[in-house]
């Protein structure tokens, strides 16, 4: 007689607090000292460096809006605190901790596994504690956020751009707009190239480093989150100033994976137009790189500063009496841009 053995019984779902407990809860694991108390009670408790202020700042991320919905769980987790840290970053502060609000539609072991596992490397490469937080039922939302230390007084932000300050950016532009563009069907490049491109959309990089060397040197920071133009467009309307940008700077920091990829062969479908590199660098986001000013005098002291943080540094524009940004050509010619950054509630 021919005997069937029964399907295995699924597993049953975790439990909120076993959840915690078994991805988020780090028993053993080395607070930072300022983190009095974290993870167990109804509250964190905090307590700042002598002399030192807070710096603090919330990011939210949802699914369908701000990530696709097949996104790497691994990935997942980096970019949810990334993006905090890159505040962070633009401020000049130094990161302490965080506290993590998590919507699941379902407590997913597998899951939870790589998110929290990508989430925890992040933090630990910028000795960032998790302190706190909740979970839910619910569609999938994160909400993170991050506690950093800065001296009082030398906050990067984005109301002291100056006439005459030149403008300048960290790294490269547009991989993450170009991702975009070939997951969404507008252009087709080859898969190592978009797994190229897509590594910056979904797992970028916070400037840390770059931000606490600018303290006393950079006059104003923003990070580039929903496009240049939108995140320059921030300092110059806090800061009561313009800014004319040189577009051959602007467009060179489109370097694109494909391009990079010696292996791609024919990775992309058509070159991308001037207006293709112009939206990506002015309008693309998710970029997570500085956009910031300084006084001519410093150029030697941020050369100096990229080589010793290994960031490339690009100087792009300056800052002039007036208002908005004006994007010219070599002849000085103003050239014009057609786009805008992104915006939740716009259209």
């Amino acid at each position: 007689m021919k005997t069937f053995a029964p399907e295995p019984a699924a597993p049953p779902p975790l439990g909120e607090f076993e959840l915690i407990d078994r991805f988020f809860s780090r028993p053993g694991h080395r607070l930072p000292t300022q983190v009095v108390l974290g993870i167990g009670d109804d509250c964190a408790l905090l307590q700042p460096t002598p002399g030192m202020q807070w710096a603090v700042s919330s990011d939210m991320l949802v699914c369908g809006r701000h990530f696709f919905p097949d996104v790497s769980p691994h990935s997942l987790g980096h970019k949810a605190l990334a993006v905090n840290l890159s505040d962070l970053a633009a401020c000049g502060a130094t990161p302490v901790g965080f506290t993590l609000a998590l919507s699941l539609p379902q407590s997913d072991a597998a899951w939870l596994d790589g998110f929290s596992r990508g989430l925890l490397e992040l933090a630990d490469a910028h000795h960032c504690s998790l302190v706190g937080g909740d979970t839910t039922r619910g569609p999938l939302t994160i909400s993170i956020t991050v506690f950093g230390e800065i001296p009082p007084g030398q906050a990067l932000l984005r109301s002291g751009a100056v006439v005459s300050d030149d403008v300048w950016v960290s790294g490269t532009l547009g991989d993450a707009a170009l991702a975009l563009d070939c997951l969404n069907g507008h252009r087709n490049i080859s898969a190592p190239a978009l797994a190229l491109a897509r590594e910056r959309l979904e797992r970028p990089t916070p400037r840390i480093g770059l931000g606490t060397a600018l303290r006393g040197i950079a006059s104003s920071a923003a990070d580039i989150s929903d496009g240049l133009a939108g995140d320059l467009g921030h300092i110059v309307r806090r800061s009561g100033v313009g800014a004319v940008l040189d577009a051959h700077a602007v467009f060179s920091l489109f370097t694109p994976s494909h391009l990079k990829d010696p292996g791609s062969g024919g990775a992309c479908d058509t070159s991308p137009s001037p207006d293709d590199v112009a939206r990506y660098t002015l309008y693309g986001g998710d970029d997570y790189e500085l956009v910031f000013t300084a006084s001519p005098l410093q150029r030697t002291t941020l050369g100096a500063i990229a080589s010793q943080t290994g960031t490339p540094l690009t100087r792009i524009g300056q800052i002039v009496i007036g208002d908005g940004i004006e994007l010219v050509n070599s002849q000085g010619t103003p050239w014009k841009a057609h786009g805008r950054s992104f915006d939740h509630f716009a259209g």
